[in-house]
């Protein structure tokens, strides 16, 4: 074994003592429908130690447990600190509030263990492999909103070990420090770079060679170390079109039908995120873009409807598209943020608006998220996608307008749990009612997103003068002043083109707007100096720059 190099880190806590060994099983969280582990109590008797945690000791995987975080521990001189700075939630602060394993005596923190720590306390040997990555469950533990980031800001997160010999623990163990070997690289030092300073690249490549980190922090670093380096030799993203095949195509309703696309000559591709959207070029010209059910960037699945106003998009899909026809894909982007600091999360949606949430829910069900949807539909002849909503239970209500049902948005908002995130999909109409609703309940901004589906872009004809060239731009009716600033030779970046995004922007120097979509704030559309050059229209003569 290499020696023990205490290099001032308090060398004196390897004669520490375990004073609380606890446990758990699965129970159910305060006042949701998931179960977690985080509820540990004490044990007297002596505890075997697998490699896979505690003996009688359960987790909820998505978050925690497996060999890489098979054992929790936490520095019980941090409640008094927490205590301090929250004292209205002081009662939840107490010794197993973050849902440790292990307690113990004297001063073992974050400051003074290392990663790759080889730590013997009874029988067992540990390792340390993990600085713990708090999740929304802290929130709600202790009752604060947005509470979980602190834990890595103050580096009072608590560290995970791996189990290299199984055997016996139990309470009045030592723990003694057998080997370090990595003397410079404590817990907190970690969380510098994995955390707070994460554009140093030369520190994040020497922790991406650390071979005794858990696979989530060296997929974490990896992440890091990528974007630095496209970020880098960043040059100005040029759209690339790539061909893709019709290979699936599935009535689902009258009005909507499912459509399979898979990249000409390519394989399954790479997983994509929840909330993505997919952007096609049409052989009739028109740019469109529609929300990825599922797939990889090689294989897309899209749920399109047929609209009734359609200016060629949804009809061209639906009456012109063939299977075996291929089609140009462009630009996929993440648009619906997961939002994985709070408690529940409630999704609204109207028509084929389902689709831009189907992911996030498959994957919500997945990691153990509370979730709702409220869905509405015309009638029960125009649902989707039915045998994915009727694996979701209770936790979807739908809402038959045919019947005469009504979706109560004002009641949903106004009687949401406590750390609700809401995630608004649908016509319009849905979207200004969800709007004055959350304004009316006190919703911040960062608890709700909008995303439309569609968005009437047509309007009175007005003019746009380029505030450097002087040139002006004359924007028809059924125009928008993206497509006529293209048409004109400029280089305009966009990306969802529904007013969703912001990528399209420009500034307003002068004149009024008609603003449309939800890119841009209620405070920036009210300061009139930006727009959304894909769906709000100029009223008369308006001069930007962009």
């Amino acid at each position: 074994m290499a020696p023990i190099h205490s290099l001032d880190l308090d060398a004196a806590w390897h004669k520490s003592t375990l004073i609380q060994l606890r446990t758990s099983k699965m129970k159910q969280m305060k006042n949701l429908s998931i179960t977690t582990g985080i509820y540990k109590l004490p044990r007297t008797d002596r505890v075997f130690c697998t490699n896979t945690g505690l003996e009688s000791d359960e987790h909820d995987l998505t978050f925690h447990g497996g060999f890489d975080k098979a054992v929790h521990q936490y520095y019980p001189g941090h409640y008094a600190s927490w205590q301090s700075e929250f004292p209205d939630a002081r009662d939840a602060f107490q010794i197993g509030g973050f849902g440790e394993n292990l307690v113990v005596d004297g001063n073992m923190n974050e400051r003074n263990v290392c990663i790759g720590d080889k730590i013997r306390v009874g029988e067992v040997l540990l390792q340390v492999s993990l600085p713990r990555q708090p999740c929304f469950k802290l929130n709600h533990r202790f009752g604060i909103k947005g509470f979980a980031p602190n834990t890595w800001k103050l580096s009072r997160t608590g560290w995970y070990y791996r189990v290299l010999e199984e055997g016996w623990m139990g309470v009045g163990d030592r723990m003694k420090l057998v080997e370090r070997k990595y003397p410079n690289w404590t817990i907190e030092r970690v969380q510098e770079y994995l955390h707070r300073d994460k554009s140093n690249l030369a520190k994040l490549e020497e922790l991406g060679r650390i071979e005794e980190f858990g696979n989530e922090c060296k997929e974490a670093f990896k992440r890091l170390i990528d974007g630095l380096k496209k970020e880098s030799g960043k040059v100005k993203e040029v759209e690339k079109w790539e061909e893709f095949e019709l290979v699936e195509k599935n009535i689902l309703t009258k009005r909507i039908s499912s459509f399979v696309l898979q990249a000409a000559g390519k394989g399954e591709g790479e997983d994509l995120d929840p909330g993505a959207f997919a952007r096609l070029k049409l052989p009739n010209g028109l740019i469109r873009s529609y929300s990825i059910v599922g797939g990889s960037t090689n294989r897309l699945e899209l749920g399109i409807a047929l609209e009734g106003e359609s200016r060629g998009g949804s009809r061209y899909i639906h009456q012109e598209l063939k299977q075996g026809d291929k089609i140009l894909v462009g630009k996929i982007t993440e648009s619906v943020p997961i939002s994985g600091s709070f408690s529940n999360h409630i999704f609204i949606a109207g028509g084929i608006g389902i689709t831009a949430f189907l992911s996030h829910i498959a994957a919500y069900s997945q990691i153990n998220f509370n979730y709702e949807l409220h869905y509405a539909v015309r009638s029960a002849d125009d649902v989707p996608y039915r045998n994915l909503l009727e694996k979701m239970g209770a936790n979807v209500t739908i809402y038959d307008r045919s019947k005469g049902d009504r979706m109560d948005i004002p009641h949903i908002l106004s009687t949401r749990r406590w750390n609700s995130f809401v995630y608004v999909c649908g016509p319009q109409r849905m979207i200004d009612d969800s709007v004055r609703a959350a304004n009316s309940c006190g919703m911040s901004k960062d608890e709700i997103h909008y995303e439309a589906f569609q968005m009437a872009t047509s309007g009175d004809p007005f003019t746009a003068e380029l505030v450097k060239s002087k040139k002006t731009l004359e924007v028809g009716a059924e125009q928008t002043l993206l497509e006529v600033m293209r048409e004109a030779g400029l280089d305009v970046d966009s990306s969802c083109e529904v007013g969703n995004c912001g990528t399209c922007r420009v500034e307003v120097c002068s004149g009024r707007v008609e603003h449309r979509g939800s890119g841009l704030s209620q405070e920036e559309k009210d300061d009139g100096k930006a727009m959304l050059s894909c769906v709000s229209r100029g009223l008369g003569h308006i001069v930007i720059d962009f």
